[in-house]
């Protein structure tokens, strides 16, 4: 059965066109994929990501509780601060990546992605030693807002000082009247917030951002421009980028990875293992130097041989390049190493690249 967010009608009646998003009734798009794009790299754009997740640790020990399933460490956080971190399996891959929200040492919060939404519970569960997890996905609703002009819309409608929530930094306040969570975190490279409320009042926050947003050109935002904004910071998505078959490592995400922190936690020892024999393989940010645009799934050769395949791509709205991530050996890592990707048959000529793609002052 399709299932379908808090938001739904909002969505249809705005026109948006709608697609099954792992199981999910979801916007794709409103306008097209590069006017919203590009709202949000000028202006500001609202996503609607009530189809995530959120688990709860509640009581003494939550945060030992998950500190030991996650490869981050927030017992080196303070309250009021999230971490993006990896959910990992015994040999260092993922189950998921998630962000992780310390509300005190007995609270903490878990977004995690819509397509493991009860595989993590499980996971969680059955691993979990001292605290029982909750599944909190259905009560709440998520609201992303993501542009240059995305605090100064947020901060109109709060009483809560912005200016003190950092990057990857939290409070909890009303917005536009509604009690919210206000996340300084988002998926598109620009400033902005997650905002995590009920989901009975979902709707009354959606329409009032986006009426306050009318002075800032704000635009109601699909799943198109989520992926393009995305890739153009090289931010990985589960499922292409990342799965159960590839480390932590072999992603470039050793910085969500605290080897060191007390208690150890899942999947550790192989990543220990990985780091002292040598990461075979990378995923990497490259440009395409011939005509064509990469898409999941296509074969990347280096002399004709296949030696991986492309888990991300698209012609970049702002970057205005064909850009793409895969996976290859360790040797073709390196910025300035050279490949092909294969486009319907012809072999196209690309480049490893400095990433993000998109650079951000």
């Amino acid at each position: 059965m399709t299932r379908r967010t808090p938001l739904n009608e909002a969505h249809r009646k705005l026109g948006a066109r709608m697609v099954d998003f792992v199981g999910w009734d979801m916007p794709v798009q409103y306008s097209s994929v590069i006017a919203e794009h590009e709202a949000v790299r000028t202006a500001v754009g609202l996503f609607d990501v009530s189809h995530m997740g959120e688990i709860e640790f509640a009581g003494p020990g939550a945060l030992e509780t998950v500190n030991r399933l996650i490869s981050n460490d927030l017992a080196r956080c303070q309250d009021g601060q999230a971490v993006y971190a990896g959910l990992l399996n015994d040999l260092g891959g993922f189950v998921d990546d998630v962000v992780a929200y310390r509300f005190s040492p007995e609270r903490i919060l878990i977004c995690v992605n819509s397509s493991n939404r009860e595989k993590d519970f499980a996971w969680m569960k059955a691993r979990a030693e001292g605290v029982t997890p909750v599944d909190r996905g259905d009560e709440y609703a998520q609201i992303a807002v993501q542009g240059p002009k995305a605090v100064g819309l947020v901060q109109r409608l709060t009483k809560a000082d912005l200016s003190k929530v950092g990057t990857y930094r939290f409070t909890e306040g009303e917005v536009a009247g509604v009690k919210s969570i206000i996340s300084r975190t988002g998926y598109t490279g620009e400033d902005g917030f997650e905002l995590y409320c009920a989901s009975d009042d979902a709707v009354k926050l959606w329409d009032a951002l986006l009426e306050a947003g009318q002075p800032d050109g704000v635009k109601p935002c699909g799943l198109g421009a989520r992926d393009s904004l995305r890739t153009e910071m090289k931010y990985a998505l589960y499922g292409n980028d990342i799965d159960d078959a590839h480390t932590a490592l072999e992603a470039g995400l050793g910085w969500i990875v605290k080897l060191d922190k007390a208690g150890g936690f899942i999947g550790k020892d192989a990543l220990v293992a990985q780091k002292a024999a040598g990461v075979p393989r990378k995923l990497v940010g490259f440009e395409l130097t011939g005509a064509g645009i990469p898409r999941h799934g296509y074969p990347i050769l280096k002399d004709g041989v296949r030696v991986g395949e492309v888990t991300s791509g698209t012609q970049g709205p702002t970057v205005k390049k064909p850009i793409g991530m895969g996976y290859v050996p360790a040797n073709l890592a390196t910025e300035g190493s050279t490949f092909d990707v294969e486009i319907r048959g012809r072999a196209v000529p690309a480049v490893v690249v400095k990433t993000p793609f998109l650079k951000k002052s």
